[in-house]
């Protein structure tokens, strides 16, 4: 047998991707890693293992702002989970119906804010929202909904709620166009076959097509769930790092910004601000775990 050939050129062009990679990605994350076992003593830095963790769970100076912000980053995912991604199923169900006119259009149209950047959807939708010089107030009014409005952005209780609610108009692109590329990908020939049975409509949907798109619904399900856990920007943007009011919009992302870098009054501690991100680390991961296990699951489940 001849000795297998190892195949540089694959090597040369992959080597500046993994340099990069390594330099902007792998590194930073375990130098997070190891920055949150140490903490600062008359500055010098002396190893203190879990310690800063035991401070982040259980200490009332730390562990009231991080299970606040743990509890609305929860919050925050539920709302894209519950409303962002079934309206994206049900859009791209819409638009890939073959006698629809203008898809195109339409497609392009919901898909645009995705690419806005956060401080000009945060801004804007701060001063459409605003009850002195936004319009939201006028357009209630002039449907006769007046009542219903509130100062969302400044009440506790509403706040969270409504910036999530931004974010599913900014994102809600994405889970409909990867749908979309989806049910365009199921075999013609088993939706004729299904016609022949007949299953037509939207019994075809959830008996022949839903079936067949669970692996892209689990893909958006991890992407929704990595995106909503590091989010940061839109809540920078719209609240300021204070996440206000009271912190009722603080999420993980602009809680260990505030620790790590500091903010007004309150200095940087990097140790602690490491022991927040690897804890976000350690939150995602298991995340992902748990959603492949239930979504390889599920998979089975509905193939025998």
């Amino acid at each position: 047998m001849g000795k297998s050939r190892i195949r540089w050129h694959i090597v040369v062009f992959l080597a500046p991707a993994v340099l990069v990679y390594t330099a902007v990605m792998i590194f930073p994350l375990f130098n997070t890693l190891r920055l949150a076992l140490y903490t600062e003593v008359e500055q010098s830095r002396v190893f203190v293992g879990l310690d800063n963790f035991r401070r982040l769970f259980g200490d009332p100076l730390w562990s009231e702002a991080f299970w606040n912000a743990l509890g609305n980053n929860f919050w925050f995912f539920f709302i894209h989970m519950l409303v962002q991604n079934p309206i994206g199923i049900a859009l791209a169900a819409i638009l890939s119906h073959p006698r629809l006119r203008f898809a195109a259009f339409y497609r392009s149209a919901i898909f645009i804010p995705t690419i806005l950047s956060f401080v000009i959807v945060g801004f804007a939708w701060k001063l459409i929202l605003s009850p002195i010089w936004g319009i939201a107030p006028d357009m209630l009014k002039a449907i006769g909904l007046k009542s219903l409005y509130a100062p969302w952005l400044g009440k506790e209780e509403y706040a969270l709620t409504t910036l999530a609610l931004v974010s599913v108009w900014q994102f809600v692109g994405i889970p409909m166009m990867l749908i979309y590329a989806a049910l365009l990908s199921i075999p013609e020939e088993i939706l004729e076959a299904a016609e022949v049975e007949g299953i037509t409509g939207m019994s075809a949907f959830w008996k022949i097509k839903l079936p067949l798109i669970l692996p892209s619904i689990g893909i958006i399900s991890i992407l929704t769930f990595v995106g909503n856990f590091n989010a940061f920007d839109l809540i920078y943007a719209a609240q300021g790092a204070l996440a206000g009011p009271d912190f009722s919009t603080d999420i993980l992302g602009t809680f260990m910004y505030r620790t790590f870098f500091g903010f007004q009054l309150q200095l940087g501690d990097p140790h602690m601000g490491s022991a927040i991100a690897t804890s976000m680390f350690g939150i995602i991961l298991t995340g992902v775990c748990i959603y492949l296990f239930v979504i390889q699951t599920r998979i089975r489940r509905y193939q025998f």
